[in-house]
Order: structure tokens, then C-alpha cells, then sequence
């Protein structure tokens, strides 16, 4: 799935009150000062919650319109999930009990190269300009 595109790769869930839909929007934005270099990235949201965060949970909360357009969005069991988070490095736990618990979790957006290889980390808050800015140079080798 990681290869022929530059990716940005961020482990979230649709319930997160703050860094998630901040990460989204704050990508969509960096994505827009990219111009037609946007057509060469994708982004894949990664849920660390995939209890709640079913395939209709996800397709509905990544259609957002501040939201990256055509991102992707994957759940799966606990297992794989996990597997694919220790890759990564990600940290993540629930927080608290009942139906409105919280997960803490890492927030950083992993930039990949279109081999799938990691090019660097873009650290939550960011400004958009910033993020445009490293994906520009990163595809541009600098």
C-alpha cells in the first residue's frame, strides 16, 4: 500500500477530542500549499481503537471536509493492529473504562518514501507551511 506514493502515515481514533482532528485538518492544509505535488502523497489514518473504529465509523469520520480528501482509512483485529503499531513505534493505551473511554497515543505523522521507507518524522502541531515545506524537500531529495 506504501509504495509508488509518498505516504503520511498518523495512528489515531475517530473519538480523539483534539490531536487527531487537529493532525487531519493541519494535513489537509500542508497538502493545499503542496499544489500538484499533493497528487504524488497519500495519507493512511491507522486506528490504535479498532473496538469502536469499524470500517463505517472510520469512512464516515475521514469524510470530513477539512479532513485530507481520498485518505485511508484502516482498522483490523487488536492483533494486527498492534503489530503494525510496534513497526512504527507507536505508542498507545486506553484510557480509562466504559463507553466513553480515551486512548493515549503517539502523534506523529511518519513520512514515507515511495519504497515504503521512513523519511522523517512531522511532529504533531506543525505548521501546514512547515509540513508542505518537508514533504516538498523530502521529494525533492534535499
Amino acid at each position: 500500500m506504501l509504495r509508488g506514493k509518498w505516504s503520511l502515515v498518523y495512528f489515531g481514533y475517530t473519538f480523539c477530542p483534539d490531536a487527531c482532528p487537529a493532525t487531519l485538518a493541519n494535513l489537509a492544509n500542508a497538502l493545499d500549499k503542496l499544489g500538484s505535488r499533493a497528487d504524488s502523497v497519500q495519507v493512511v489514518f491507522i486506528t490504535v481503537d479498532p473496538h469502536r473504529d469499524n470500517p463505517g465509523q472510520l469512512k464516515a469520520y475521514l469524510a470530513s471536509p477539512s479532513f485530507p480528501q481520498r485518505i485511508i482509512g484502516l482498522t483490523g483485529a487488536d492483533a494486527g493492529i498492534a503489530a503494525v503499531a510496534r513497526a512504527y513505534h507507536v505508542y498507545y493505551r486506553q484510557a480509562g473504562n466504559g463507553a466513553a473511554y480515551s486512548v493515549d497515543h503517539t502523534s506523529v505523522v511518519y513520512l514515507m518514501d515511495p519504497d515504503g521507507h521512513f523519511s522523517k518524522p512531522i511532529g504533531f502541531g506543525e505548521p501546514p507551511a512547515d509540513v508542505a515545506r518537508d514533504i516538498g524537500n523530502a521529494m525533492a531529495g534535499v
